[in-house]
């Protein structure tokens, strides 16, 4: 390839990436606008702010967050009128310099009703506070459980139960729990303020109580108002369910900043930290260097250099099991392992051989290996994916892929470091699984705008679906045409492709966030900065090994 012909590729893929950011961030600016802009007005007419306002003034400086879960909901429930960002907004940011955890209740989306992704949410802040042991904030503005959808959210191991069972467990492991009520905190939800560690509300707005007036008249026949019956003067007063009474939304957040400002850092698990350098390669060159097709490929090493200080890379068995790159870095100055898939073509000997993010045998066994040697030096993990799966064919399965493949997965499940997970680009199958996709605990995982996640690619399960329908068409009698065929293959292509896309996972929760490529860095320095507050860790055991 000439120079020229370089050039076009750099510029055709970064005009391409770029686009796709841009898309990103427009989709991003609608969804911040919650329930929308007329909402937003009936909630200042109330005098209240937005949940995304309350954080800005909570927040040390809300450009030093990172939003969980933004695009939670996306395209979800159309029918319903829509979900933007599962009605509550949740942001990993610093108060007063300390690392926490914050959850909103939107209501200008349904009155900040729980919908069944809602919930899913609140349990992964909850989670992240959990495993980090770092502070968790609720702003409580919520109606409850959304009732068309009362089904999915009300009685199962993961549902809106599940809240209550997570404020005791983590008060039982002293994790710090703050609740404002900053609007309606109704039936089972009222549990939540008054089994965090302390509690506040905002008089005139603030509302707790296990059913509201209409439904108190309905089963007891008493008649009163909301305020009498569960706001600011009742609870501070009469009840003493609450511990602060704020006068407005704004002295409400100082409280919290306040009290926030008085508790200690907590220990440290002492994760290795020097003093950040910058990586080697400039980002605004990134756009054009990695492809944005994903049938394109390209040298890992080289995009590992637009994030690693320094370039500073000790590649692990750099002559071996070459499908897989495993060496040790630092990231914004914490000492981290990388795992990550290689696609680029290479020579060996005579031949060139196309690695196409395949998982073979060697690699498997080699990042194996490096995995647990990780473990036993307490060096956090870090997992770039663009993985098509594991190598078939008879060659593989003769040599153990499977055998080598459930020992990566193993050593990789079991692994007590903590673990961070960027999906680049393809994610497929078990190749998900082996480099720590969304079942395998990472304590944060992104994926970029690029990144697709399924059991396959669209061309192939396309075809394997085609098939099944084919046979099932045949069997009732039925004649297809060619025309008819490639209709059908089309029609299948473009549904599994829809599924594939970043967006999809994301509304689900399978990745916390799609975010552009440069702020890659942020998301793994501060997941680590949040990991090393949790000073315990398990003792490394992989059970039993095939070799």
């Amino acid at each position: 390839m000439n120079n020229s012909d370089k050039k076009l590729g750099f510029n055709k893929n970064e005009d391409q990436i770029k686009m796709m950011i841009s898309s990103l961030n427009q989709k991003l600016d609608k969804i911040y606008l919650g329930g929308g802009t007329e909402k937003i007005k009936k909630q200042k007419l109330k005098g209240k702010l937005t949940a995304r306002e309350r954080i800005a003034l909570l927040l040390d400086d809300d450009l030093s967050s990172i939003e969980i879960g933004a695009l939670a909901g996306y395209q979800m429930y159309e029918q319903h009128g829509g979900c933007p960002a599962g009605g509550v907004v949740v942001k990993m940011g610093y108060i007063h310099k300390k690392l926490c955890i914050v959850v909103a209740n939107d209501a200008t989306v349904k009155a900040g009703a729980w919908f069944p992704i809602t919930g899913k949410k609140n349990l992964r802040a909850q989670e992240i506070a959990m495993e980090n042991r770092i502070p968790i904030i609720y702003l409580v503005d919520s109606a409850g459980v959304y009732l068309p959808l009362q089904d999915e959210i009300f009685p199962d191991k993961e549902h809106f139960g599940r809240i209550f069972r997570n404020n005791a467990k983590m008060s039982a492991m002293g994790i710090t729990q703050i609740a404002a009520v900053m609007g309606s905190c109704v039936a089972g939800g009222a549990y939540l303020p008054i089994m965090s560690d302390e509690s506040l509300i905002v008089e005139k707005t603030g509302t707790i109580f296990l059913a509201g007036s209409y439904l108190v008249k309905a089963a007891v026949g008493e008649i009163i108002d909301n305020e009498t019956l569960g706001g600011a003067t009742t609870h501070s007063e009469i009840s003493g369910v609450v511990d602060y009474k704020s006068p407005n939304e704004k002295t409400c957040l100082k409280t919290i900043r306040d009290i926030m400002d008085k508790i200690p850092d907590g220990n440290s698990l002492n994760l290795n930290k020097s003093v950040s350098q910058k990586p080697k390669l400039k980002f605004e060159d990134f756009y054009g260097t990695f492809p944005s097709s994903r049938s394109s490929n390209y040298d890992t090493k080289t995009i590992l250099n637009f994030f690693i200080d320094n370039a500073e890379f000790t590649e692990y068995k750099a002559d071996y099991g070459k499908t897989i790159i495993c060496g040790y870095a630092r990231i914004d100055g914490w000492s981290v392992g990388i795992v990550a898939n290689q696609r680029k073509v290479v020579k060996t000997g005579k031949s060139e051989m196309q690695f196409g993010g395949v998982i073979y045998s060697d690699s498997a066994s080699k990042a194996s290996r490096f995995i647990m040697n990780c473990n036993q030096k307490k060096i956090p993990l870090v997992f770039f994916q663009d993985v098509s799966g594991f190598m078939v064919g008879s060659r593989s399965e003769h040599g153990g892929i499977i055998k080598d493949g459930a020992k990566m997965v193993n050593a990789m499940a079991n692994s007590v470091v903590p673990k961070f997970t960027i999906v680049m680009g393809n994610s497929y199958g078990a190749g998900n699984y082996a480099m720590c996709g969304k079942a395998y605990d990472p304590r944060l995982i992104v994926g970029w705008p690029t990144a697709e996640i399924a059991v396959m690619g669209g061309e192939q399960a396309a075809k394997v679906l085609l098939q099944i329908e084919l046979a099932s068409l045949k069997s009732k009698g039925e004649e297809i045409s060619k025309e008819k065929e490639k209709e059908l293959f089309n029609n299948i292509k473009k549904r599994y492709d829809d599924q594939i896309k970043p967006y999809y996972a994301a509304s689900r929760l399978w990745i916390d966030a799609i975010i552009d490529p440069k702020d890659t860095r942020k998301w793994i320095s501060m997941g680590i900065e949040a990991a090393n507050k949790n000073p315990e860790i398990m003792e490394y055991k992989t059970g039993v090994m095939q070799t």
